[in-house]
């Protein structure tokens, strides 16, 4: 497992705790939360999983990215489910550049006034 201490550091325990224990309200409000929302409802919990994969990969959130891999995976997801949400994430991501243009093409007709 490869890891880059200094720009991540490693989620520990440790962390957790340091982390919880400055803002306990906080911390209890978000874990109640995450668990509503992962909950089984008009969606599965597999594919919230991958979902929650898809979403990772485009904040590019190491720590989401190492959580719900192994979640979507036990929750039933295969490696090519994975791929294939990330692949989606993928697209989202350009696509949103892509479509962006339109704010820099309004750019260069403003400036060309």
């Amino acid at each position: 497992m490869t890891t880059n201490k200094e720009l991540y550091p490693l989620a520990s325990p440790e962390n957790a705790k340091r982390k919880a224990d400055l803002a306990p309200k906080q911390i209890e409000a978000w874990r109640n939360f995450s668990r509503t929302v992962f909950k089984e409802g008009v969606l599965d919990e597999k594919t919230k999983q991958l979902i929650a994969v898809a979403v990772a990969h485009v904040t590019q959130c190491p720590y989401c990215i190492r959580s719900h891999v192994p979640q979507a995976l036990k929750k039933g997801a295969t490696k090519q489910e994975i791929m294939e949400a990330i692949w989606v994430a993928a697209e989202m991501r350009s696509g949103a550049a892509y479509a962006h243009a339109n704010i820099a093409l309004d750019a260069m007709d403003e400036a060309e006034k």
